[in-house]
């Protein structure tokens, strides 16, 4: 079992960490990257080599998704078929729960058998996620921002995570090759593997962990703006391809309804020219399918799925314009607004989704919640023949 511990600037906890985590468990290998902090900071490095640790250095700051990739290259390269705990270097996961859930990663692994090995089979064990309640104090800036991140977090992905900035992470050696695939170079790195895990065909578990804020969250380097901004981002691309094809169809039906005078056929025009517009970056800007694979299939779903939306729209539209009286403008908001929802959950989960059709990466149920110290029980996802990274 490796902790990869990612670390810049760090203070004087690192090496207290190192120390406390090799004498809780002798058998646990620390692996500390060194994200470019610079030679004010070599002692702390120096003392947690000193206390046992492998420490990795980066000559310039890139940020702390590099600094993971980092970790993980180093350790299928070094120690293949190791699982890895990742942990901040800010003293914020207590020795326990850093250990907690290596321990509970050596129960999936033996729960999955041998085939948990890369290479050796299917069954891939789940990702334990490290999970705060955020109850008691917490600082503000932290209470909010997890507040909203776990709400688009949800909307993006599909499922509900209770804590979805966690750096505490359990991860099975099978899913090291694809952490690698996934772009990402500083804080929002952390965000799009959550979001890209179960579409790459892989589970999370939950497990509940102590909630610290030292010195009102002082330590961390995490700036609120642009790093918000930042883990924004992966989530923010998922709405803005329903809202450019919005425009596009608010636009097409305005003006084709003007020059024409026909409603329906407008509606229709609209649809079809939006709808293609909208395949094509869903495809292949949000969801990444780039290739030819299942190309036909995803074609044949999505024009399913716009047909049945067209037909609703034109039921809606007529309906609130031609019975109602309702202005076009505004039976266009409603009747988008009905169907968004509808539209984007197909699309995520049934014509872009990834892996095999019906096993059970596609099925796999949204962990639940657990009490204190406790993991869910989740089905371990099965390792699709191609993943590709979010």
């Amino acid at each position: 079992m490796i902790v990869l511990i990612p670390a810049y600037e760090p203070g004087g906890r690192l090496p207290e960490l190192v120390t406390a985590l090799i004498a809780a468990d002798p058998r646990m290998r620390v692996l500390v990257v060194d994200d470019g902090s610079g030679p004010a900071f070599a002692g702390a490095f120096a003392a947690a080599e000193a206390a046992g640790a492998e420490v990795l250095r980066h000559d310039r700051n890139r940020g702390k998704g590099v600094a993971l990739k980092t970790g993980f290259a180093h350790a299928m390269l070094e120690h293949p078929g190791e699982d890895v705990v990742t942990a901040d270097a800010d003293g914020q996961h207590a020795v326990g729960d850093v250990l907690g859930i290596a321990e509970q990663l050596r129960a999936s692994r033996g729960a999955a058998g041998d085939s948990a090995a890369p290479g050796a089979g299917e069954v891939v064990p789940p990702m334990i996620l490290g999970c705060r309640a955020f109850d008691g104090e917490v600082p503000a800036r932290s209470r909010i921002g997890n507040a909203v991140a776990r709400a688009l977090f949800r909307l993006a992905a599909g499922w509900p995570l209770s804590d979805t900035q966690t750096g505490l992470r359990g991860i099975p050696a099978a899913i090291l090759p694809w952490l690698l695939e996934v772009p990402g170079e500083r804080f929002e790195y952390e965000q799009r593997v959550l979001l890209g895990l179960r579409r790459a065909g892989f589970a999370a578990r939950e497990c509940r962990i102590e909630t610290v804020y030292l010195e009102g969250n002082a330590s961390s380097h995490f700036r609120p703006v642009i790093d918000s901004l930042r883990v924004m981002l992966p989530v923010a691309v998922f709405a803005a391809s329903s809202l450019l094809a919005f425009a596009i169809d608010a636009v097409a039906l305005f003006v084709l309804q003007a020059v024409t005078g026909l409603l329906v056929p407008s509606i229709i025009a609209a649809r079809l020219l939006s709808a293609g517009v909208n395949f094509w970056v869903n495809r292949r800007v949000v969801f990444m399918r780039r290739g030819r694979e299942r190309l036909g299939r995803q074609i044949a779903q999505y024009a399913a799925l716009a047909s049945l939306l067209l037909a609703s729209n034109i039921v809606w539209m007529s309906y609130l314009t031609e019975d109602l009286g309702v202005p076009l403008w505004a039976a266009k908001g409603v009747t988008e607004l009905v169907l968004f929802l509808t539209s984007y959950r197909v699309q995520r989960g049934v014509v872009f989704a990834a892996g095999r059709a019906g096993s059970d990466a596609d099925r796999d149920e949204p962990a639940a919640a657990m009490p204190p110290g406790g993991v869910s029980d989740t089905v371990p996802a099965r390792r699709p023949a191609a993943r590709r990274a979010p």
